[in-house]
């Protein structure tokens, strides 16, 4: 992996977004830690391209994201390859915390539990934006999908914070454009291309949190 974490000076395209997810899940339906973050890595370029508006989201997701660097760079790296390596290398050394957070508050499984319940916000958002009409309000459609995702997760004065910086979100055509990929039809094709395979991520790390009861982890 490399060491950089961001290049924030890249444009966001969707198209590599897609490629990235495309290539996160190993034939046995593992997730790939690497590629997960690299996917990770397009996302944030995505919202940083949109301004200051999801600064509270893209930095924490830059901080996380940089931990699973670490983990994967690290002297025990050869068991961060996929998040079940992970999970069970963790859950078998007692790494994890799992009723309070203490001595493990960067473990891989703690910090990938963060960067998983963004990406469900993302994912209800960008399906949102997909099947919306051109005039519809982006606000509405980000407010709503934060509300279902990760609101649930945020104190009250972050989700009073965050629903008020959605208003000042541009409109639809905007977020096209900045997906730089062509024209609206073509962002909607790509976009019903990609959600899928992001929504599949997402449900092989739900189940796999779930069964082992990491799903709640402070």
């Amino acid at each position: 992996m490399a060491d950089a974490v961001m290049a924030e000076d890249q444009k966001f395209c969707l198209r590599e977004v897609l490629d990235t997810f495309k290539s996160c899940l190993s034939e046995d339906k593992e997730v790939l830690i690497d590629q997960y973050v690299a996917g990770w890595r397009g996302l944030v370029r995505f919202m940083n391209s949109l301004g200051t508006i999801f600064s509270f989201i893209s930095k924490d997701a830059v901080s996380k994201i940089q931990i699973m660097v670490n983990h994967r760079n690290g002297e025990n790296g050869v068991q961060y390859i996929t998040v079940q390596s992970m999970v069970k290398y963790e859950l078998d050394n007692g790494l994890v915390d799992i009723t309070k957070r203490g001595s493990y508050p960067e473990s891989g499984c703690r910090t990938l539990l963060r960067l998983h319940r963004a990406l469900r916000w993302l994912e209800l958002f960008l399906e949102r934006l997909r099947t919306s009409a051109e005039d519809s309000k982006t606000s509405v459609m980000c407010s709503e999908a934060y509300n279902e995702s990760l609101a649930k997760y945020h104190p009250w004065l972050i989700r009073k914070a965050s629903n008020m910086a959605f208003c000042a979100l541009p409109g639809r055509p905007t977020f096209f454009e900045v997906m730089n990929v062509g024209t609206p039809e073509q962002v909607v094709a790509m976009l019903g291309d990609a959600l899928p395979l992001i929504s599949e991520v997402y449900q092989v790390t739900e189940e796999l949190y779930s069964k082992h009861d990491l799903l709640d982890l402070p």
